[in-house]
């Protein structure tokens, strides 16, 4: 069930922000999504907080400069999605314009699982000879790993973004805006976005040294495309900090200063670089990336995003889309099968879901988790068979459910259920043996009769109620797509009342509907949604340039409707 909800903002604060110069429906945006000061629209890097808050940075610059001078030999063992991906890859390029050594080692999920883990660390010893193993994206619940790595003297530097447990590894250093006494205001900057205030200090650091002076040091900022890409692809918030790393690489990719891989990832996804979106990262570079780790090597993505050969990463890039291809087929495959074992169960009875099938492929049980959550609204955990009688499972949560402390308290109240977990409040990932599934099931059910009302398990759509007929333009269009949406900063979704004067069914799946309000008629579509309307509905809204045959018109993408 959906509920359509307008979000409250105050008048006289939109109010302060319009005699200030911003126009009258962004003020009211902005607003309503608590921001306030003017200050906070800026996009410029000048106003990124300082890299001297993050606890221990300081100490990571110094060490690595040390290690840089010393010509320590420098691994960077990543994770697996697009967020380590673009971190290794940051780290990668910007250690390297420093001088230092340095490789990477992606592990393969499948074989070696989350993190440092003391095999991982094996595997880097045999392969690289670390002296140095630096964690991008992981690292703060590898204890073991840490552990393995002090025993045959490898330090660890670990920069993550992951909350930690209870107990930190005993590493070199750790730089992680949530590790306790942690003062750095933003806590939600990605693992990407850890890395690149690591190289800030690290060259801050290298500068005092006399290293580099300010017109000889490496430019960082040419790293803020992988930045942006990681930050909106991994979901986390975009607090005023993550929209101007985000903004800054935007403006790199659209002024065609950025990697060649990503360049290449957008005209293997056909979407224009130059008018690229924070959508454009999240649903269409970064999937593509993502699939690599999910089917694949991840190494393969971290070549495409390292390499300065153009035909390369062209090369590279179309070798990701057909595997994002095959992602998609087994993803649909898989959300088939799922949707059939919950025939049986009515998911409306229930407050969590958690479903299992012996022939789902591990790598995209995240992303089915995610799709039935969206359908279902409930928070869905998918297994997946991991060899030797366990099972890997990816959860994705709603708001108001913290899955990791859900996991938590299922392991405390039943200590032998969970073998392992991590995460965060809206994803989450464990592992269980796969004769423990049902006991695990109804330990996590009880966590979500226990936690959530009736109401919260109710869809609510946050609308920016209607908005005025002067508008419906493809310059507003252009003007609200020149600001950063994202997680946490939502996009704006309108509603109004229409009058239905046409519908009909596309490719059996999708609605195509002509509205009419105070006279004026309007094109709107609604993605996956094949049932009839009535004549006068209310219809919450995206608004978006169309073009075809070389016309731009104003369409509504339909996000819900129902009768007025």
């Amino acid at each position: 069930m959906t509920r359509i909800a307008t979000r409250s903002y105050s008048f006289r604060d939109a109010e302060l922000l319009r005699q200030k110069g911003v126009h009258p429906v962004l003020a009211r945006l902005y607003v309503s999504r608590g921001l306030l000061d003017i200050k906070e629209l800026s996009s410029e890097l000048t106003g990124l907080i300082a890299p001297a808050g993050l606890r221990h940075i300081d100490a990571a610059a110094v060490y690595l400069a040390d290690a840089i001078a010393a010509k320590k030999r420098l691994v960077i063992v990543a994770d697996y999605d697009c967020d380590g991906a673009t971190a290794c890859a940051v780290a990668l390029r910007g250690l390297r314009a420093m001088g230092a050594n340095v490789d990477y080692i992606v592990p393969n999920r499948f074989e070696y699982g989350y993190g440092l883990t003391p095999e991982i660390v094996t595997l880097a010893v045999n392969e690289k000879s670390p002296d140095v193993i630096i964690t991008v994206d992981n690292g703060i619940a590898s204890i073991d790993g840490v552990a393995e790595a002090n025993r045959l003297g490898i330090d660890v530097v670990v920069t993550d973004h992951h909350l930690p447990a209870d107990k930190l590894p005993a590493a070199r250093v750790i730089v992680n805006p949530n590790q306790p006494d942690c003062g750095f205001p933003s806590k939600n900057l990605a693992g990407v976005g850890v890395m690149f205030y690591v190289l800030l200090a690290l060259r801050g650091e290298l500068r005092k040294r006399g290293v580099f002076d300010a017109k000889t040091q490496p430019k960082l900022d040419a790293l803020l495309d992988l930045v942006a890409l990681g930050t909106v692809a991994d979901v986390v918030k975009l607090d005023a900090n993550n929209r101007i790393l985000v903004a800054q690489g935007l403006k790199r990719i659209r002024s065609g200063r950025t990697q060649p891989g990503i360049a290449a990832l957008f005209r293997a996804a056909a979407r224009e670089a130059r008018s690229a979106t924070p959508f454009d990262l999240g649903f269409a570079v970064g999937p593509r990336l993502n699939a690599a780790g999910r089917l694949a090597d991840m190494s393969l993505g971290i070549e495409c995003l390292t390499t300065d050969d153009e035909g390369r990463a062209w090369a590279i890039a179309q070798q990701l889309d057909a595997i994002n291809r095959e992602r998609r087929t087994i993803e649909a495959e898989m959300q088939d099968s799922a949707l059939a074992l919950l025939d049986n169960i009515d998911p409306r009875d229930n407050a969590t879901i958690s479903v299992f099938d012996d022939a789902w492929h591990q790598g995209v049980i995240g992303i089915v988790a995610s799709r039935l959550k969206d359908k279902f609204y409930r928070p869905t955990i998918t297994f997946a068979p991991a060899g030797e009688g366990w099972l890997k499972g990816s959860g994705r949560s709603i708001a108001g459910f913290h899955l990791r402390d859900a996991l938590d308290l299922v392991s405390k109240q039943a200590p032998t259920l969970i073998d392992k977990f991590g995460g965060h409040a809206m994803a989450a990932g464990l592992t269980i043996r796969a004769d423990a599934f049902d006991a695990f099931s109804a330990a996590f059910e009880a966590v979500g009769r226990a936690w959530l009302s009736k109401s919260q398990l109710e869809r609510i759509l946050e609308t920016d109620g209607s908005l005025e007929e002067a508008y419906f333009t493809t310059q507003f269009i252009a003007l609200m797509d020149a600001e950063v949406w994202g997680q946490g900063f939502p996009p704006p979704v309108f509603c109004d009342e229409f009058k239905l004067l046409n519908q009909r069914v596309l490719k059996e799946r999708h609605l195509k509907l002509l509205l009419e309000k105070n006279g004026s008629r309007y094109d709107a579509i609604w993605f996956g949604h094949n049932e009839a309307l009535p004549e006068r509905i209310r219809v919450a809204y995206r608004l978006d340039a169309n073009e075809y045959n070389g016309v731009t018109r104003v369409q509504l993408m339909v996000e819900h409707a129902e009768a007025a």
